[in-house]
């Protein structure tokens, strides 16, 4: 089977057009540590899980003359994403570990930061700016029911951590001994955020790269499934890399999902899935067209892998609008367009 998903993505620079976006919406702000200071650690030490497996995450140390100064700056930038910036709170803040990431595009250092009256921690990310994960980030703000908390300047963006049971550990070591009504809310929620990624554009949804998010509710569980890499966003050709039923390690989740949902139900979610997209997208249409101009002025992938995606929507869809498509800004412009062109004529009660 051909490969679906590039070996290697490139990170692309921040353009002063979608700098002065996140400007405007408060994305772009001064901070006081920046990714390269991170990098100057002198030595670290590999973490496990409690199985005993390399989790290919590393502990990070600081020579003494460092470390203090990068543990202020840390809190202060925790302060920044947090709460109003002051250093009010600092002396109750504690920097527990640095970690830093061997693998992936952005290799991120992830900070857990304590406060130390009520034993209470947080993790912040600090990763190497690409704007392609700009572009998912602030389109999963915009597009999806969760809120997105994240920051950038110059080559450094700072996020918040989306908590969640990571995909494929809920895979392998929950989903078996879900009730048969867990299963069809966990295949209900798989069917709406399949159809969500593929209309958004956001690729590479292997299971380790979204978290599951359980909520007791009265009787029951509600499940939600969150992204938690937006690298791929609108970078590949292949229409299947924005189908997460399409990819191998998502393969159990496709089967449960056939095996305790209709046909016509899967239909029913989809539809659910598609007219919330189209309502959210309407509701920021100022902020999400400044978005798109942005990608539609930006490189974000090759000639190849812009007409092999339109090629793949058009065949889908039969909307012209997508062979007409110069880049992936106008990729993702012509798909929301179509959704919302269908709700909005498939809605009787829309006032026109």
């Amino acid at each position: 089977m051909k490969k679906l998903i590039s070996k290697k993505k490139p990170a692309y620079e921040i353009t002063e057009k979608l700098s002065a976006y996140l400007t405007r919406h408060g994305r772009n702000i001064k901070i006081p540590i920046y990714y390269d200071d991170l990098l100057r650690f002198q030595g670290v030490v590999s973490i496990y899980d409690k199985d005993g497996k390399d989790t290919l995450w590393v502990s990070a140390y600081y020579s003494e003359s460092e470390r203090d100064e990068i543990e202020v700056s840390l809190k202060r930038m925790y302060n920044i994403l947090h709460a109003d910036g002051s250093d009010v709170v600092l002396p109750y803040l504690s920097i527990d570990s640095i970690d830093y990431c061997t693998f992936g595009n952005t290799k991120p250092f992830r900070v857990k930061v304590r406060n130390i009256l009520n034993d209470n921690y947080l993790f912040l990310y600090i990763k190497k700016a690409d704007a392609s994960r700009i572009y998912g980030l602030e389109l999963e703000h915009l597009l999806s029911p969760n809120h997105i908390n994240f920051l950038v300047h110059g080559n450094t963006v700072i996020e918040e951590h989306i908590s969640g049971i990571p995909g494929d550990d809920f895979i392998n070591k929950n989903l078996d001994d879900c009730s048969d009504r867990d299963k069809k809310e966990i295949a209900k929620e798989f069917v709406k955020f399949n159809e969500r990624c593929f209309v958004r554009l956001l690729g590479d949804m292997r299971s380790y790269n979204y978290v599951m998010v359980l909520t007791h509710d009265f009787d029951r569980i509600q499940y939600r499934i969150r992204a938690i890499d937006f690298d791929q966003q609108s970078y590949e050709g292949n229409i299947k890399v924005y189908m997460p039923q399409f990819l191998k390690e998502n393969n159990k989740l496709v089967k449960m999902t056939l095996s305790s949902l209709k046909e016509s139900s899967i239909l029913q979610y989809k539809l659910e899935e598609r007219s919330l997209l189209a309502k959210r997208a309407v509701s920021e249409k100022k902020r999400l067209k400044g978005l798109i101009n942005c990608m539609k002025a930006d490189q974000i992938s090759s000639l190849d892998k812009i007409n092999q995606l339109k090629d793949h929507l058009f065949d889908l869809t039969g909307d012209v609008n997508f062979k007409k498509s110069l880049n992936m800004g106008d990729i993702l412009h012509s798909a929301l367009d179509f959704i919302i062109r269908n709700y909005k004529n498939e809605n009787p009660y829309i006032i026109k």
